[in-house]
């Protein structure tokens, strides 16, 4: 059955409900029809549904809006049960205003391109707002490359702290090729950093555990793609701009008085 022919068949049950409402007295029910009132029936939707076309587009727009507000508040309600694995896992990195009011909580793989969009918007969002916590998700699904790129980046962190972490994170973003031995020593050394002890580092258990955690969070919340953002208690699956970003941030602000 083609979209035409279901839209059409979802029309004829409206007509048929519409039918119903009009005479409570008696129940509309076509399977008590004779076949010739069937077949009158069903000529009377298509004429109806040819006459008028824009029926059939009005229940596309309609249905398409339950849709959204069904995964709304689906969405909603994880955010909320997952929240304090989300804003506070324990792991991952945290930048902007560690005491801000608004968290945007970044889903990100490093071989991502809209990842790599995303990042000067998200930069100059934390420059404009000084009130925002960002937290940042390593979550490497593109392939072995991702997986190595997360593994440096986290080994980073866990070995020289938060500030090495951010400038390997904000250098892998830009970082073109296939990640090597040569290419990561050279950043590492690049920043002053104990190269030996990030590499040795990198296949650490707690590594794989906290990369592992993230992945599970995700499933959880349904992202499969990145970048995905979770600000305040709304999930955006995929890269917005900085002003649409706080536009919903003013939002959130005004609707908490």
């Amino acid at each position: 059955m083609n979209a035409l022919s279901r839209w059409a068949s979802s029309a004829s049950c409206a007509l048929a409900c519409a039918l119903t409402l009009s005479t409570p007295a008696q129940a509309f029910d076509i399977s008590e029809m004779s076949a010739s009132e069937q077949d009158a029936f069903g000529a009377a939707v298509r004429s109806y549904l040819l006459e008028n076309p824009q029926v059939i587009l009005e229940a596309v727009d309609q249905l398409e809006q339950q849709q959204a507000s069904a995964e709304a508040a689906r969405d909603e309600a994880l955010v909320a049960h997952y929240l304090p694995e989300l804003q506070d896992d324990g792991f991952s990195w945290v930048g902007g205003n560690p005491d801000g009011d608004i968290t945007i909580v970044e889903f990100m793989d490093y071989r991502c391109g809209y990842c790599r969009r995303a990042a000067p918007e998200v930069a100059k969002l934390l420059e404009q707002d000084g009130n925002v916590r960002l937290v940042i998700k390593e979550f490497p699904i593109l392939g072995e490359a991702s997986l190595i790129f997360s593994r440096f980046a986290v080994a980073t962190k866990q070995v020289a702290g938060d500030d090495a972490y951010k400038a390997v994170h904000d250098a892998l973003l830009t970082m073109r090729g296939e990640p090597n031995d040569v290419t990561l020593r050279r950043m590492a050394d690049g920043f002053g950093l104990d190269t030996d002890a990030i590499f040795a580092r990198m296949d650490a258990p707690e590594i794989t555990e906290a990369l592992t955690r993230t992945r599970a969070l995700a499933q959880n919340l349904q992202i499969s793609g990145t970048p995905s953002f979770v600000l305040g208690q709304e999930l955006l699956r995929g890269y917005l701009p900085a002003a649409q970003m706080q536009l919903m941030i003013q939002d959130i602000r005004e609707a908490r008085g």
